[in-house]
């Protein structure tokens, strides 16, 4: 079994394989991202009830929160893509950690702005320098700096090694902003979502928030595949195997 995972592992960074699996896969995670996201707003904008604090302002949490999970989730997924980078120069892994560092940096966009407007209601300013909005700040400030430190190099592979090198330092950040709420006294709510032990949010805003949580794990791997495959054809462009498949247009 191990021996058949590793010839999958090593097959994946060919990568005529690999553009192959991306197109494969693609259009149905894009269509796992549809459903689940039609679903997921139609439970919380017409099922789940208005809060009995924040009225229907509430329901800025099914975009903020899978966001902010995202966001967090989605640099921890680079992370190993440039530990396996860096170990093992496999370059479809190098391509999938730099293409997933705008996706991320959306995601940490999307967080802080509806964050902000959620704020406005809630706490009379769009923003302060909270503990956990700073450390996502500097998320994206990281997730930025990968972008500009890799677009710096004309050698993507030269690129992509430097800028793996920061997406490992930059890793610290996460479990800041994870346990910010606990280290110290902040306007941001505490943990307050659990679906295994004890959670103060009512059962039936749970339903939603898991679709939308679906939705956005499969937008962020579409996406991922997607912007990996481009990627591949712009390095790759002039090599006979993409010529093959695209044929005379590149």
């Amino acid at each position: 079994m191990w021996q058949t995972i590793k010839v999958g592992f090593h097959k994946l960074g060919s990568p005529p394989i690999f553009y192959r699996v991306c197109q494969v896969l693609s259009p149905w995670l894009w269509a796992g991202f549809a459903v689940s996201l039609v679903i997921g707003l139609y439970y919380a904008l017409y099922v789940v009830p208005p809060d009995y604090q924040q009225s229907d302002s509430f329901r800025i949490l099914y975009i903020h929160v899978p966001s902010a999970w995202q966001a967090m989730a989605g640099y921890l997924v680079m992370s190993i893509l440039a530990v396996i980078a860096l170990v093992w120069r496999i370059r479809t892994t190098e391509i999938m950690a730099m293409s997933a560092a705008p996706i991320g940096a959306a995601f940490t966009l999307i967080c802080l702005a509806t964050g902000s407007i959620w704020g406005r209601p809630m706490w009379g300013t769009f923003w302060a320098w909270d503990a956990r909005l700073t450390s996502m700040l500097i998320l994206l400030f990281i997730y930025l700096g990968i972008m500009g430190l890799y677009a710096a190099f004309e050698d993507k592979r030269k690129g992509a090694r430097v800028a793996c090198i920061l997406i490992l330092v930059g890793l610290v950040n996460i479990p800041i902003i994870h346990f910010s709420v606990e280290w110290w006294t902040t306007l941001h709510q505490g943990r307050g979502i659990s679906f295994v032990g004890e959670s103060t949010m009512d059962a039936s805003m749970k339903p939603p928030l898991i679709w939308m949580i679906v939705a956005t794990k499969l937008l962020f791997t579409a996406a991922l595949l997607d912007r990996s495959r481009n990627e591949l054809i712009e390095q790759d462009r002039r090599k006979g195997w993409i010529r093959q498949k695209l044929g005379a247009s590149v």
